[in-house]
């Protein structure tokens, strides 16, 4: 566990449905609901098969830079974003890094893990925790921002983020959730005209594998082949492998952008049943633009205790930056499991 002031920087969604919260309906991870897809389940049993080999990333990683129009050089396979955070706090020689939150926050704790003081750059509610570039120290030679931003759901506009860039400056954008955005509209992920510019993608939350861990970081060659000595021999499997490279083929691509389009109208449908609930202090943040809302509700904590008695799991927020008690965070899912989820909010309310 990795506290700082006050905040649980490695407490994560799964925490909500582990051991006796098995059975709950679960709206406090953000993996998205019914994946992975037979398909992509029966493509990656296929690669089990050729278990006895080492791995090799060559294909994977030609088709991550094919998905996204770079060169290969720029591209790195990772055991998931998380292990990316890692590397770059490990890997990187930088003196002053800054976190801008409420954000994600195993990149502070691995910064922090790393022996780097972190800085943090906290965006304001009355902003609806909009980016202000001019925040964020002159002086900062890391800035690490998420995009939407996990747990706020803000998708910032990608030329406000470029402002950040600085020679001599390293700026990460963590894209995690930015195929669940129609359009993958403010996207960085193919830009190579911003200097310094790191963006890290996740496959496990758009296809349902958490438990195989892989994601990629583009980023300029150099900073590529930084990262990849910091990395242990053989550090991605060949199942994650196999993965990868159906997930970001044509037809992963057009599932995922489909995807997308159900989850905005299933955001908005959550959104219009979340209204009926400001008569008692609800509010959400935003507007949000991820498969996930950030919600605060005053007595929260009982709130969210209550739910699950009733059967549900929600995100506590207090574990952000910039965050405390009153907030919640709640995953986007279909229609029924958020009228089913509504009904239970009421009687907790009541309650």
């Amino acid at each position: 566990m990795r506290t700082e002031n006050g905040h649980d920087l490695r407490h994560h969604g799964d925490a909500e449905v582990r051991d006796d919260g098995g059975s709950l309906v679960d709206l406090a991870v953000n993996v998205r609901a019914d994946t992975p897809p037979v398909w992509l389940r029966e493509h990656i049993a296929a690669s089990l098969g050729g278990l006895a080999a080492y791995p090799d990333g060559r294909a994977a990683r030609a088709a991550v830079a094919a998905r996204h129009g770079l060169p290969v050089e720029r591209v790195l396979l990772t055991a998931g974003a998380a292990e990316a955070f890692v590397l770059l706090a490990r890997a990187l020689k930088v003196r002053r890094p800054v976190v801008v939150h409420p954000q994600f926050t195993e990149p502070e704790a691995a910064l922090r893990d790393a022996g780097h003081t972190v800085g943090r750059v906290l965006l304001r509610e009355e902003d609806g925790f909009r980016l202000d570039p001019e925040a964020v120290p002159e002086d900062a030679d890391l800035v690490v921002i998420g995009n939407p931003t996990n747990p706020t759901s803000v998708l910032h506009p990608a030329d406000t983020i470029a402002r950040l860039a600085r020679p001599g400056r390293v700026l990460v954008v963590d894209e995690a959730f930015m195929d669940a955005v129609p359009g993958e509209r403010e996207a960085l992920a193919k830009r190579v005209d911003v200097p310094g510019l790191v963006v890290l993608r996740s496959l496990t939350k758009t296809w349902g594998l958490a438990g195989l861990r892989i994601g990629y970081v583009l980023a300029a060659p150099e900073t590529v082949d930084d990262l990849q000595r910091a990395q242990p021999l053989w550090p991605v499997s060949s199942p994650a492998l196999a993965a990868a490279e159906a997930c970001v083929g044509p037809r992963a691509v057009a599932e995922a952008a489909h995807a997308a389009h159900r989850i905005a109208a299933d955001r908005a449908h959550l959104l219009t049943g979340l209204a009926r609930f400001a008569p008692a202090g609800l509010r959400v943040a935003g507007p949000a633009q991820g498969p996930f809302v950030l919600v605060r509700l005053p007595r929260a904590s009982t709130v969210r205790r209550r739910l699950r008695d009733l059967g549900y799991a929600v995100r506590r927020g207090d574990t952000f930056p910039g965050l405390d008690e009153e907030w919640l965070r709640l995953a986007v899912r279909d229609r029924g499991t958020t009228d089913g989820f509504l009904r239970a909010l009421e009687q907790a309310l009541a309650d």
